[in-house]
């Protein structure tokens, strides 16, 4: 098997458009949070979310282009754009038949599906449905828009599995690099769904913070009176390369991955396993694939939504893999910052912990005042503040509904 390594970053969130204003806002503990400016949510149970601010997609495409295409898909080019630029890869020289491009959406163009059928029952009943209604809607035209772009003719295509979406990309990127079948594969994600529908959706299933008067501190995993996840959007987006390839270039290397973890709860389409038996099953899987012990984990990017039910089941499964080790062990929450971008969060995660393992530093689990008593002690979530550390090893979790988990590993570069 081949080696795959980092070679590049692009991140659009709500908490910094590029790489190093995420950064900054992730290790300063940052609240994506605010009102929502999208709609008028007098009638929401729900006035908040984690949106991007400031984004100007003129900056990355021609006006016309900008009416062809969704807010996730201009998210997707955003991000992939710094990516292609971080990774310094010259692409009048580079083998575009064998770059690809893996991303995710967990639903892709929602807003234009609200706009289009909007307009419709709001009409005469004639339908006047604009022709670019279906390429911007489908959730792998964000895939096809960057293959376009670049002219990247590799393994093509996008992965739909609900909040764990771009952490199964990654590892299918991983899987076709390290198989042979691609040099480099752009993988990552987009969501863009602060909408009524999903505002209204996911209040119906009563799965949002409803803490309007500071939104804020809404996001709160572990805290004892956290209620629910935050919804976010925006993009991230990784460059993985074949290690030979990658040195062949003079890239460079900002970790290596190795290994990846795909399972299912097989339990319930909404709820994870009580018990965290999926997740159990996938951090076995990553590690044995990695080769590492879990004394050799330093740092692990936890889903941590901030549900009432999902962080005990997670902190659960991690307190029996890491027990005798969790001395060492730092994990956070870094959704307390950003809101949870559903098919993109594994993307914006696996650049966050890309980069607490290049900085050596552990991103915190903000607005925790009063820690629930059901998340063992032991467990270190880095409450409120960024810590310095010796960071090696760095695992990232993402789990989606219908009980889909995958989980990433990675690793500081050497020869």
């Amino acid at each position: 098997m081949k080696r795959v390594v980092v070679t590049g970053l692009g991140a659009l969130t709500p908490i910094g458009n590029t790489v190093k204003e995420y950064w900054e806002g992730l290790s300063s503990g940052k609240s994506g949070a605010a009102p929502i400016t999208r709609f008028d949510t007098t009638h929401f149970r729900t006035k908040f979310a984690c949106e991007v601010k400031g984004f100007d997609p003129l900056a990355f495409m021609d006006r016309r282009e900008v009416g062809r295409n969704d807010l996730y898909c201009q998210y997707a080019l955003a991000a992939a754009s710094e990516c292609v630029t971080d990774s310094g890869m010259n692409l009048e020289t580079v083998d575009k038949n064998r770059i690809g491009v893996i991303w995710s959406s967990g639903i892709g163009g929602l807003i234009t599906l609200e706009e289009q059928y909007g307009q419709f029952i709001k009409g005469d009943g004639v339908p006047r449905y604009s022709p670019f209604f279906i390429p911007k809607m489908i959730s792998d035209m964000g895939a096809g828009l960057i293959s376009i772009r670049y002219g990247f003719r590799g393994p093509n295509f996008c992965t739909v599995s609900a909040c764990s979406s771009s952490s199964h990309g990654f590892i299918d990127a991983y899987n076709y690099i390290r198989l042979g079948k691609a040099n480099a594969v752009l993988t990552g994600g987009s969501e863009a769904v602060v909408t009524h529908s999903a505002i209204g959706g996911f209040n119906a299933m009563k799965a949002l913070s409803e803490r309007n008067d500071s939104p804020e501190t809404a996001s709160r995993p572990f805290d004892k009176n956290r209620d629910g996840f935050v919804l976010g959007e925006g993009a991230g987006a990784v460059m993985l390369e074949e290690l030979e390839h990658a040195l062949s270039r003079g890239a460079k290397i900002y970790a290596e991955v190795v290994g990846g973890g795909a399972t299912a709860d097989a339990y319930h389409i909404t709820a994870g396993h009580p018990e965290g038996l999926g997740v159990m099953l996938a951090l076995e899987e990553t590690l044995r694939e990695a080769n590492l012990q879990p004394a050799d984990v330093d740092y692990i990017n936890l889903h941590a939504t901030s549900t009432p039910v999902g962080d005990p089941a997670e902190a659960n499964a991690i307190i029996r893999m890491f027990g005798d080790h969790l001395d060492k062990l730092h994990v956070s929450g870094t959704k307390s910052m950003t809101g949870h971008l559903l098919g993109a969060a594994g993307a914006i995660e696996a650049v966050a912990s890309v980069l607490a393992l290049h900085n050596n530093t552990v991103p915190p689990t903000i607005n925790i005042e009063e820690r629930d008593d059901a998340i063992d002690a032991r467990l270190n979530v880095t409450a409120n503040t960024a810590v310095q550390k010796d960071i090696n090893v760095v695992v990232s979790n993402t789990f989606g509904f219908g009980g889909h988990n995958a989980i990433i590993a990675m690793k500081r570069y050497t020869e």
